[in-house]
């Protein structure tokens, strides 16, 4: 009998981790659900929080020690659908239907970079330097077209130039999901050691500054990871340049004399 209870219970913490996967899952199946509803506003708050089921259920599985090969694949075809075809679907729907092949065009780029971007995940996953993102992550690029959305139908802002900047961001978010940019993945940081008081105020300050105005603080702070990740690649860059400029150190001549 004990061992029958046993059994279930490690069943039932392998089982938790794929729940939040499930729950991430229909997140980004509502949100395309919502989208041919024309409710654009429900899918776009539909794909947020798609993102942060799709946080939990990671650390979910890393403190319950249920890592699995299945779980990870599992997780990748949610994030497909979630943050690939999902926000695609969405900003199609919403700005880019109206403006031809463009509009298609633009969406198609975006869902084959996801595509792309989670292939690549899954087979660099171990060489690749903890600490920083290849491309950026398709839950952060969906996030740049979900907030964009958000805000401005929030706004109630209208007219042609948005559908073209749509377009735009839709492009730069795929593109980017497949360069060779890297980004803060804030792997490095470890929740289970002490943290400075500070921390704890400026995650209170971040949460305060969130929920003044969601949409476009959420959009605010993804546009700038977004371009974080071009800073520093320039920086990296010019800091090469300057490397390869600088004029080596030479030996002094020595005396041949003895």
């Amino acid at each position: 009998m004990p061992l029958i209870s046993v059994e279930k219970r490690r069943r039932g913490i392998y089982i938790l981790p794929n729940l939040f996967t499930t729950a991430a899952l229909f997140a980004g199946f509502y949100a395309i659900v919502q989208a041919m509803n024309q409710r654009f506003e429900v899918a776009a708050v539909a794909i947020f929080v798609a993102m942060v089921l799709d946080g939990l259920d990671g650390r979910v599985a890393r403190l319950t020690r249920t890592q699995s090969a299945f779980g990870a694949e599992y997780d990748s075809l949610s994030d497909m659908v979630s943050f690939g075809a999902a926000p695609a679907l969405v900003v199609y729907e919403w700005a880019l239907k109206d403006t031809g092949k463009f509009g298609w065009i633009a969406a198609f780029i975006y869902c084959a970079g996801a595509a792309l971007r989670l292939a690549r995940f899954n087979t660099n996953i171990d060489v690749v330097d903890k600490r920083y993102f290849q491309g950026l992550p398709s839950p952060a690029a969906a996030a740049l077209i979900a907030g964009l959305v958000w805000v401005v139908i929030d706004n109630d802002i209208s007219g042609q130039d948005v559908r073209w900047f749509a377009g735009a961001l839709t492009i730069f978010a795929g593109v980017s999901m497949v360069s060779n940019v890297l980004f803060w993945s804030g792997k490095d940081i470890n929740l289970r050691k002490s943290v400075p008081f500070i921390v704890v105020i400026a995650l209170v300050m971040a949460f305060a500054l969130v929920s003044s105005y969601p949409p476009g603080v959420l959009f605010a702070l993804f546009l700038v990871y977004a371009g974080s990740g071009y800073v520093t690649y320039v920086l990296r860059w010019m800091q090469r340049r300057r490397a390869a400029a600088a004029p080596t150190p030479t030996e002094p001549p020595r005396d041949t004399d003895e």
